[in-house]
C-alpha cells in the first residue's frame, strides 16, 4: 500500500492536501479497506454511526480519505462532501445480492452529481472470499459500469478481501497512475484554454458591435 501511496503523494506535490471519498452502503467493508490502506494492516471494526475521517501522510502530502457511513440516515449527508474531491473509491459487498440494485442506483447518483463528474471511480468488489459471491462479469452487469463509459468517467473494478488485506494495493495503484496520466492532467487545462477563448471571441464580437454603432451613429 505505501508504494501507490508515494505515487498519489508524489503526483499531487505542488498541492497541500488531496481528498479521496470513500464510501459505498453499511457493511461493505469500508471501514476495513481505510484502516488497511493507512496501517498496513486489518483491525476490527464495527458498522460506521457517522463518519470516519483518516489522513494518509507522506513526505508533505496530506491524503485524506472520507468514510463516509452508508446508512440510511447517514447517506443524505454524503453530498456535503464532494466538494475538492479528487478521485472516488466505492466498495461494494460482492455477497450482498439482495442490494445491489441499491449499490447501483448509489453509484449512478454519486457519478452524476456535479462536483463529482469525470472524477476517476475506483470500485472495490470486497469479500470476494465468501461463497455465493457475484462475479465480477456479474457486478459489472448489476451496478451498469458501461453507463460510465458513455459518461467518459474512468473506472476500475477491483476484487478485494479487505480482512486479508488482498487487493487493496492493486486498486490504489490503478488509482494512482490513472490520477498521473497525461490526458487526465491536461483536460482541466483544455477546458480553460477553450473558455478564454470563447471569452475573447465574446468580447471581440461586443466591441466590433460598438464600432459598428458609433459609425452608423455619424451618417444618422
Amino acid at each position: 500500500m505505501g508504494s501507490s501511496l508515494k505515487k498519489l503523494s508524489s503526483y499531487f506535490s505542488a498541492f497541500d492536501e488531496t481528498r479521496i471519498l470513500m464510501f459505498g452502503l453499511d457493511a461493505a467493508g469500508k471501514t476495513t479497506i481505510l484502516y488497511a490502506s493507512k496501517l498496513g494492516e486489518v483491525i476490527s471494526t464495527i458498522p460506521t454511526i457517522g463518519m470516519n475521517v483518516e489522513t494518509v501522510k507522506h513526505g508533505n502530502i496530506n491524503i485524506t480519505v472520507w468514510d463516509v457511513g452508508g446508512r440510511d440516515k447517514i447517506r443524505a449527508l454524503w453530498r456535503h462532501f464532494y466538494e475538492k474531491t479528487s478521485a472516488i473509491v466505492f466498495i461494494i459487498d460482492s455477497n450482498d445480492r439482495d442490494r445491489i440494485d441499491e449499490a447501483c442506483h448509489e453509484l449512478h447518483k454519486m457519478a452524476n452529481e456535479e462536483l463529482l463528474k469525470n472524477l476517476p471511480i475506483l470500485i472495490f468488489a470486497n469479500k470476494q472470499d465468501l461463497p455465493n459471491i457475484l462475479t465480477l462479469d456479474e457486478i459489472k452487469e448489476k451496478l451498469n459500469l458501461s453507463k460510465l463509459n458513455e459518461m467518459k468517467t474512468k473506472w476500475h473494478l477491483q476484487p478485494s478481501v479487505a480482512l486479508l488485506n488482498q487487493g487493496i494495493d492493486e486498486g490504489f495503484q490503478w488509482l494512482a497512475t490513472t490520477m498521473q496520466s497525461k490526458n487526465y492532467l491536461k483536460q482541466p487545462i483544455i477546458e480553460t484554454i477553450n473558455d478564454s477563448k470563447i471569452v475573447k471571441d465574446d468580447l471581440s464580437s461586443a466591441w466590433n458591435l460598438v464600432n459598428i454603432k458609433t459609425l452608423l451613429s455619424k451618417f444618422l
